[in-house]
């Protein structure tokens, strides 16, 4: 991760939305932007929490060890999004990792001034405390999906989620490149059910995958495994 000077523009990401326009120059003045190249770790779990990121431009796998050889996608963030977050407990480790998908920026400010910024930010706090409980919402729905839906079902539903969440390219492609290792770890499979699930996929017409990239032909069959798993 390399330091690259004063890229971010004041007005893409959460944190400067939503803050008051007077606490722009504070975060000018205590922020710091870094390069990340894809495939690289921002922060690993276990790691000193020293301070929040903000996603300026690219994409972050975030993700949990499942096992020794194992791992959990958690959650996906993009241009905007906040990282690290999970770390203002009161334990000071990180208890997540978050990986680049793909060359990125991000903006990182030390939690002392994060802090300080929460308590004169008063509509950034709400908002956060919001983002917070559809966090808590969304880990518990995963928990239950992965105790309760099918393993095909829980596939579907990662695609119907990346689509709703990244939309498409001009090509029709759901605008994320992913391995179809991370998929089966969002989808918390392993990669050998995976394949055999995508096969089965690609036969039905449902979807195609060339190389990183995935093209949903038939979003209704995905929505028709979901709902009969449900049933």
């Amino acid at each position: 991760m390399k330091e690259c000077g004063n890229l971010c523009d004041l007005k893409s990401c959460f944190l400067c939305q939503l803050c008051l326009p007077e606490w722009l120059p504070a975060i000018t003045h205590s922020k710091r932007n870094f390069e990340v190249k894809k495939g690289e770790l921002l922060f690993s779990e276990g790691d000193h929490v020293n301070g929040i990121y903000f996603v300026y431009k690219g994409k972050f796998k975030v993700h949990k060890r499942w096992d020794k050889e194992k791992e959990l996608i958690i959650r996906f963030a993009a241009s905007g999004d906040i990282i690290g977050h999970m770390g203002l407990g009161k334990m000071p480790l990180y208890p997540v990792s978050a990986t680049a998908l793909e060359p990125a920026i991000v903006c990182f400010l030390g939690m002392d001034f994060f802090k300080t910024t929460l308590k004169v930010n008063t509509n950034l706090t709400y908002e956060l405390m919001n983002f917070f409980a559809n966090e808590l919402q969304n880990s518990h729905r995963s928990m239950r999906d992965l105790a309760h839906m099918s393993v095909k079902a829980r596939i579907a539903q990662v695609f119907i989620s990346l689509k709703q969440q990244f939309g498409l390219d001009k090509e029709g492609y759901i605008n994320i490149e992913m391995s179809r290792q991370d998929i089966s770890s969002f989808a918390g499979t392993t990669y050998e059910t995976l394949f055999k699930v995508l096969n089965e996929f690609a036969n039905l017409g449902i979807l195609i995958l060339k190389g990183r990239k995935i093209h949903l032909l038939d979003e209704d069959k995905l929505l028709l495994i979901i709902a009969n798993d449900n049933a």
